[in-house]
Protein backbone atom coordinates (compact mmCIF):
# COMPACT_ATOMS: atom_id res chain seq x y z
CA UNK A 1 0.00 0.00 0.00
CA UNK A 2 1.23 3.76 -1.22
CA UNK A 3 1.06 6.88 0.75
CA UNK A 4 -1.85 7.45 -1.81
CA UNK A 5 -3.90 4.23 -1.26
CA UNK A 6 -3.37 4.60 2.80
CA UNK A 7 -4.64 8.13 2.49
CA UNK A 8 -7.38 7.44 0.14
CA UNK A 9 -8.37 4.54 2.81
CA UNK A 10 -8.62 6.68 5.67
CA UNK A 11 -10.65 8.90 3.62
CA UNK A 12 -13.30 6.43 2.98
CA UNK A 13 -13.45 4.86 6.65
CA UNK A 14 -14.88 6.57 9.41
CA UNK A 15 -11.60 7.78 10.80
CA UNK A 16 -12.00 10.09 7.77
CA UNK A 17 -12.24 13.44 10.03
CA UNK A 18 -8.65 13.37 11.04
CA UNK A 19 -8.27 14.48 7.37
CA UNK A 20 -11.24 15.62 5.40
CA UNK A 21 -11.36 19.46 6.48
CA UNK A 22 -8.48 19.90 4.07
CA UNK A 23 -8.57 15.95 2.03
CA UNK A 24 -10.89 15.00 -0.24
CA UNK A 25 -10.46 12.39 -3.26
CA UNK A 26 -10.90 13.11 -6.68
CA UNK A 27 -12.20 10.51 -9.46
CA UNK A 28 -11.40 11.98 -13.28
CA UNK A 29 -12.07 10.75 -16.42
CA UNK A 30 -8.86 10.42 -18.77
CA UNK A 31 -9.65 12.56 -22.11
CA UNK A 32 -7.75 10.13 -23.94
CA UNK A 33 -8.57 6.68 -22.99
CA UNK A 34 -11.71 7.14 -21.02
CA UNK A 35 -10.68 4.98 -17.51
CA UNK A 36 -11.07 6.33 -14.49
CA UNK A 37 -8.59 7.43 -11.58
CA UNK A 38 -9.24 8.63 -8.04
CA UNK A 39 -6.40 10.02 -6.28
CA UNK A 40 -6.40 12.03 -2.93
CA UNK A 41 -5.73 15.70 -2.61
CA UNK A 42 -5.86 18.52 -0.52
CA UNK A 43 -8.15 21.40 -1.16
CA UNK A 44 -9.08 24.60 0.51
CA UNK A 45 -12.99 26.35 0.25
CA UNK A 46 -12.72 29.97 -0.73
CA UNK A 47 -15.58 32.05 -3.03
CA UNK A 48 -18.17 29.74 -3.41
CA UNK A 49 -15.47 26.89 -5.10
CA UNK A 50 -12.84 24.29 -3.71
CA UNK A 51 -9.30 24.82 -4.95
CA UNK A 52 -6.46 22.57 -5.36
CA UNK A 53 -3.11 23.60 -5.24
CA UNK A 54 -0.38 21.26 -7.41
CA UNK A 55 2.62 20.72 -9.05
CA UNK A 56 2.85 21.52 -12.38
CA UNK A 57 4.53 18.25 -13.79
CA UNK A 58 2.10 15.86 -12.13
CA UNK A 59 -0.30 14.88 -14.96
CA UNK A 60 -3.80 13.96 -14.12
CA UNK A 61 -4.92 18.14 -14.01
CA UNK A 62 -4.33 18.09 -17.87
CA UNK A 63 -7.61 15.63 -17.67
CA UNK A 64 -9.28 19.25 -16.60
CA UNK A 65 -8.22 21.62 -19.13
CA UNK A 66 -11.17 23.41 -20.82
CA UNK A 67 -12.77 22.29 -18.11
CA UNK A 68 -14.49 18.80 -16.93
CA UNK A 69 -16.51 16.59 -14.43
CA UNK A 70 -15.20 15.24 -11.69
CA UNK A 71 -16.55 12.76 -8.83
CA UNK A 72 -15.46 13.75 -5.30
CA UNK A 73 -15.52 12.01 -1.85
CA UNK A 74 -16.14 15.14 0.18
CA UNK A 75 -15.98 14.64 4.04
CA UNK A 76 -16.93 10.95 3.07
CA UNK A 77 -20.20 12.12 0.62
CA UNK A 78 -19.93 11.63 -2.58
CA UNK A 79 -20.99 14.85 -4.92
CA UNK A 80 -20.18 16.03 -8.31
CA UNK A 81 -18.42 18.61 -9.03
CA UNK A 82 -17.11 20.73 -12.52
CA UNK A 83 -13.51 21.53 -12.66
CA UNK A 84 -11.59 23.90 -14.14
CA UNK A 85 -7.68 24.53 -14.37
CA UNK A 86 -5.91 28.15 -13.76
CA UNK A 87 -2.72 27.98 -15.17
CA UNK A 88 -1.68 31.94 -16.17
CA UNK A 89 1.36 32.67 -13.44
CA UNK A 90 -0.55 36.16 -12.47
CA UNK A 91 -3.89 34.69 -11.38
CA UNK A 92 -1.85 31.71 -10.01
CA UNK A 93 0.33 33.95 -8.08
CA UNK A 94 -3.35 35.87 -6.61
CA UNK A 95 -4.60 32.52 -5.74
CA UNK A 96 -1.45 31.22 -4.14
CA UNK A 97 -2.37 34.33 -1.47
CA UNK A 98 -5.40 33.70 -0.77
CA UNK A 99 -4.19 29.73 -0.25
CA UNK A 100 -1.82 30.78 2.30
CA UNK A 101 -4.48 33.42 3.99
CA UNK A 102 -6.28 30.24 4.53
CA UNK A 103 -3.57 27.81 4.99
CA UNK A 104 -0.31 29.99 6.57
CA UNK A 105 1.88 26.92 7.57
CA UNK A 106 1.88 25.84 4.15
CA UNK A 107 4.49 28.97 3.10
CA UNK A 108 7.19 27.09 4.30
CA UNK A 109 6.81 23.91 2.45
CA UNK A 110 6.97 26.10 -0.42
CA UNK A 111 10.11 27.82 0.73
CA UNK A 112 7.94 31.37 0.84
CA UNK A 113 9.43 33.27 3.23
CA UNK A 114 7.23 35.79 5.51
CA UNK A 115 7.82 38.85 6.78
CA UNK A 116 5.20 41.12 8.77
CA UNK A 117 2.94 37.73 8.84
CA UNK A 118 3.23 38.63 4.45
CA UNK A 119 4.33 36.02 2.46
CA UNK A 120 7.47 37.84 0.34
CA UNK A 121 6.44 38.46 -3.10
CA UNK A 122 9.57 37.39 -5.23
CA UNK A 123 9.01 33.68 -3.56
CA UNK A 124 5.71 34.00 -4.30
CA UNK A 125 6.16 34.41 -8.12
CA UNK A 126 8.96 31.82 -8.00
CA UNK A 127 6.37 29.27 -6.39
CA UNK A 128 3.95 30.08 -8.81
CA UNK A 129 6.17 29.45 -12.14
CA UNK A 130 6.05 25.55 -10.57
CA UNK A 131 2.29 24.95 -9.34
CA UNK A 132 -1.02 25.44 -11.05
CA UNK A 133 -4.67 25.91 -9.22
CA UNK A 134 -7.95 23.22 -10.01
CA UNK A 135 -10.86 24.80 -9.03
CA UNK A 136 -13.90 23.25 -8.82
CA UNK A 137 -17.54 23.97 -8.48
CA UNK A 138 -20.34 21.81 -6.91
CA UNK A 139 -22.90 20.81 -8.96
CA UNK A 140 -26.41 20.32 -7.57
Amino acid sequence: MNGNDFMAWVLRSPFHGMLSSGMMLITITGRKTGKTFTIPVGYYEEGGYLWIITNRDRKWWRNLQGGANVKLLLKRKPVNGFAETELDNKAVEAQLLEYLKHIPQAAKSFGIRVENKLPNAEDVADTAKDRLFVKIKLLE
